[in-house]
């Protein structure tokens, strides 16, 4: 074989399962298909018909949101994560690119359509802009809560585009979400320790260490466990969000798993997949009309 022949087989090498996975996180398109998995399960626990448009909003917003996030935090990603850095210089403009078209269709589509409360689309780029530009993210706790509320106005968002945001079932998802994802995010600082130092942004696990970070989170996941249980046993939900207790397990389980040294895999795939877990949860019960 000469070297060209064996440069071209090189070249046509078929990624292993790792690379792909690691292709689809730094590329942010794993975080948008996890962010849309709580559009499916907000739609099967409200009892919601099914609709595509509000899965594609929410995928096509996140999508922009991550994109922009990394060029911004690119200099903390490369201490944090070297790798992802190095995906951002070499694709980033293209999945931003990618990005932005699909946040400007669905604005667009939005104001077309005559959506209700269209106008709350622009709110993940304020978030986004106030985030990395604006500095909050260096107040304490601060960029934890705002990536809570980001995402716990998905179920609030659904339950805008089908008229029942002022449910109980969507006000609850809502501040679910927002209190579960403030915790993943504050787990997610634990991997971003030496670059937060050089940058002097105080985070959750500069402030108590990695062990004090994992006991918090677990006790909060706890106590949003406990807030589920109340709630049905007092009859403000229906007994089918007990499934969310799935949800607080494995937040459970990766807290008391997370180390700065886990590795881009853990956090983005098996921390974000927490998501997809509970939204492929939710769809098999409901196939067993369990729910």
């Amino acid at each position: 074989m000469t070297e060209s022949t064996s440069d071209a087989v090189r070249a046509r090498r078929v990624p292993s399962l790792p690379e792909v996975v690691l292709a689809l996180v730094h590329s942010n398109v794993f975080i948008a298909l996890a962010a849309t998995s709580w559009v499916v399960t907000t739609t099967v626990l409200v009892g919601l018909p099914f609709d595509p448009v509000p899965a594609f909003i929410v995928f096509a917003v996140t999508l922009f949101v991550y994109s922009f996030n990394r060029f911004t935090d690119i200099d903390e990603d490369e201490y944090n994560v070297p790798g992802r850095a190095a995906f951002t210089r070499r694709y980033g403009r293209i999945v931003l690119g990618v990005g932005t078209v699909s946040y400007a269709i669905v604005v667009g589509l939005a104001f077309e359509l005559g959506l209700p409360r269209a106008e709350l689309l622009f709110a993940p780029l304020a978030i986004a802009l106030l985030y990395s530009v604006g500095g909050l993210k260096r107040i304490l706790l601060v960029k934890n809560l705002l990536v809570g509320v980001a995402w716990g106005a998905i179920p609030f968002g659904v339950g805008v585009y089908h008229g029942v945001a002022d449910s109980t079932d969507v006000l609850f998802l809502a501040a679910y979400v927002t209190v579960m994802l403030t915790v993943a995010a504050v787990i997610f600082d634990l991997k971003d320790v030496e670059g937060d130092r050089r940058e002097g942004i105080r985070t959750i696990p500069l402030v108590f260490g990695p062990r004090g970070t994992r006991l918090g989170s677990m006790g909060v996941s706890g106590l949003a466990a406990a807030s589920i249980v109340a709630a049905v046993g007092s009859g403000a939900l229906a007994g089918s969000y007990l499934v969310l207790l799935a949800f607080n397990a494995y937040v459970c389980w990766y807290s008391l798993a997370a180390e700065p040294d886990a590795g881009p895999l853990f956090y983005g795939f098996v921390v974000d997949g927490e998501h997809a877990f509970l939204a492929l949860v939710v769809l098999a019960l409901y196939a067993l009309d369990a729910l």
